[in-house]
C-alpha cells in the first residue's frame, strides 16, 4: 500500500463559472427585445403599421394594379439574331454550339439596326469562332461571353442603338 494519502482539498476541481453563460443569455434577449421594438416602431425599415397593411385585401390588390399601370415601360423593340452554328474542334468535349439571340434595342433606332443585322451576325459569328474550347465550356461562360458580343455589337451599331443583348439559346452538342 502506498504511504502517501492525497489530500481531499486537491482532489476538488474547481467548476467553470454559469456567469458568462447568464450574462450572454440576458444580453442575447436584451438585443432580441431592442431589434423588435426599432423595427416595429419605424425606427429601422421593414415594420411598423402600415395604412396598407390595415386595408382589405380586396383594396391592395386594386392599388397594387394601379401602381404597376403607372409605371412606364421603356419604348423598345426586339430584333431576332439569326442563329449561328459553330463546329468546336476536337479538343471539345462537344462538336457544334447552337447560338441564337436577340437584340433589345429603342423603338427609335429599330429600323437602323434591322439595317445592319447582316454586320453584327458577323460579329457574333467571328467572336464565337474566335473561342476556345475550353472558353465555351467553364462555369460562367454564358455570362462573360454576353458582355463581350454586346460590347462588340455596341461598336457596330453604336452604344446608344441597342441596349441588351438576349441570349435565347446557347447548346453545346
Amino acid at each position: 500500500m502506498s504511504d502517501a494519502t492525497v489530500d481531499d482539498s486537491e482532489v476538488e476541481e474547481k467548476k467553470p463559472s454559469k456567469l458568462p453563460m447568464i450574462i450572454g443569455v440576458v444580453l442575447a434577449l436584451a438585443g432580441g427585445g431592442g431589434g423588435f421594438f426599432a423595427v416595429q416602431s419605424g425606427l429601422l425599415g421593414g415594420g411598423g403599421v402600415d395604412a396598407h397593411a390595415e386595408a382589405p385585401a380586396e383594396d391592395a390588390h386594386a392599388s397594387e394594379e394601379e401602381q404597376v399601370d403607372n409605371i412606364a415601360l421603356p419604348k423598345v423593340s426586339f430584333i431576332e439574331v439569326p442563329q449561328v452554328v459553330v463546329s468546336l474542334g476536337p479538343n471539345s468535349h462537344s462538336q457544334h454550339l447552337r447560338f441564337r439571340a436577340s437584340l433589345e434595342v429603342p423603338q427609335q433606332y429599330a429600323a437602323e439596326v434591322e439595317g445592319i443585322l447582316p454586320r453584327v451576325q458577323d460579329v457574333m459569328n467571328s467572336y464565337l469562332r474566335a473561342l476556345e474550347p475550353r472558353d465555351l465550356e467553364a462555369q460562367g461562360a454564358l455570362i462573360k461571353l454576353r458582355g463581350q458580343m454586346l460590347r462588340r455589337i455596341r461598336l457596330v451599331a453604336g452604344e446608344d442603338r441597342v441596349r441588351d443583348l438576349l441570349v435565347l439559346e446557347f447548346v453545346l452538342n
